[in-house]
């Protein structure tokens, strides 16, 4: 992977983070306010974890491979 990708990749991570946090802080704004839209709520719960789980994968591709 060259420098490029990395950088992009990089940037990549650090949107998807920051996209992760505010669906946390909509969430918790959400459940906080009393009268919770149950369907709207369980949306982004769903779209929190698929955030999360395109971290994941983008930070697999940043950790370089160990061969044991």
């Amino acid at each position: 992977m060259d420098a490029l990708e990395q950088v992009q990749l990089r940037t990549k991570l650090r949107l998807l983070e920051q996209e992760h946090r505010d669906l946390d802080d909509a969430i918790r704004a959400l459940e906080e306010a009393g009268n919770v839209d149950q369907l709207q709520l369980r949306r982004l719960k769903k779209k929190k974890l698929s955030l999360k789980d395109q971290i994941i994968l983008v930070e697999n591709q940043l950790i370089p491979d160990i061969i044991a």
